[in-house]
């Protein structure tokens, strides 16, 4: 299983100076990248937003910069908002980083969680789910073939154009990241491609049945379900002790949870509320390095998923502490989750 982590590089929204508080988070994230790559975790995401608390609204940018910085680390988006994008653009910003990175980068696409591109780029929210279907299938065929002949409602046709460059990797890797709809869940399924599930709120094993219909959706189109990879993206720390895990991350995270709760109508949280969501069927992966690898292979079991990435650096979380955690995290929790799933996929039956 693939072992990562993901950010959307959140800054304070209320900082005076914008650009100087931009320019050090960045400058943060890109250490945090490279420490990412050095203790040898598999996959970076970086998620785009157009918001005051997030300095990620061009993912690709950033993440050629970190090419430059990094040797084997995987550079994905988590997620692009393709919707209110071109894919055409799409396509060449991670064919161009694909290149500068040496064939290690992959496109993370999803209708977005929140609204302002939309209005940003001139899109209507009454197509909100057309437009991702049509740029999706127009990505799918520039990623198909270097010349693209596609007509669409909601975007001008092209005819028999060449779009370029072209990507190291062909195809380019496209996962499609969903937040618990079923009709995306199966139209990933439908479509073959890669599916990453962000599991943010509730008990992660009412879930599962996405999973399921994932597989079936995929079985059913024709598709080679053992070749379709699954991903989950979650909430968490580590620390060098569960306490000092949750002390550190929990005021972060419940400010970043709150400011959007106010937005969409949510409940504040509360302690009592964290610590439920960091017990073992909690949504929290979080503690010392054991429990945390504890609980990626239970729900490994339960998923069967093949990718696994987490959010550490949420909010004002100090540089500090996001870097001893990514430490601990490729030195101690990735060796015991490969260990263990190594034990287990052993002692399974032959032709299991």
């Amino acid at each position: 299983m693939e072992l990562g982590l993901y950010t959307f590089a959140d800054v304070d929204p209320n900082a005076i100076d914008k650009g100087a508080e931009g320019r050090r988070r960045l400058a943060n994230l890109l250490e945090e990248i490279e420490l990412a790559d050095q203790v040898g975790l598999d996959v970076f995401g970086l998620g785009e937003h157009h918001r005051p608390d997030y300095a990620a609204s061009a993912p690709a940018v950033i993440l050629a910069a970190a090419a430059s910085r990094t040797s084997r680390i995987r550079l994905s988006s988590a997620v692009t908002v393709l919707s209110s994008d071109d894919p055409v653009r799409v396509f060449q910003q991670f064919s161009t980083l694909d290149l500068l990175s040496n064939g290690r980068a992959e496109i993370m696409a999803g209708r977005g969680s929140f609204i302002e591109s939309f209005p940003l780029f001139g899109q209507s929210l009454d197509d909100y789910d057309q437009l991702f279907s049509e740029k999706l299938d127009l990505l799918l065929a520039i990623r198909e073939g270097e010349k693209v002949t596609w007509s669409g409602k909601l975007r001008p046709p092209i005819d028999d154009r060449g779009v370029y460059p072209r990507p190291l990797q062909n195809p380019l890797p496209l996962w499609i990241a969903v937040g618990g709809t079923p009709q995306s869940v199966a139209r990933a399924g439908a479509l073959g491609l890669p599916m990453a599930l962000a599991i943010i709120g509730g008990e992660p094993r009412r879930f599962a049945p996405l999973f399921d219909l994932f597989r079936e959706a995929a079985r059913r189109a024709g598709r080679d379900v053992a070749k379709l990879k699954t991903s989950i993206n979650v909430h968490g720390f580590i620390a060098d002790t569960t306490e000092k895990a949750a002390d550190q991350f929990y005021g972060p995270q419940a400010e970043v949870m709150n400011r959007i709760g106010r937005e969409r109508g949510w409940g504040p949280t509360n302690r009592a509320h964290f610590d439920q969501a960091r017990s073992p069927t909690g949504n929290l992966f979080l503690g010392d390095p054991e429990t945390v690898a504890e609980k990626i292979v239970a729900h490994q079991k339960l998923f069967r998923n093949d990718r696994f990435l987490l959010q550490m650096a949420i909010g004002p979380m100090p540089h500090d502490q996001i870097m001893r955690g990514i430490e601990l995290y490729g030195t101690k929790v990735a060796p015991l989750v490969r260990e263990r799933l190594a034990e287990e996929r052993r002692s399974q039956p032959a032709g299991a």
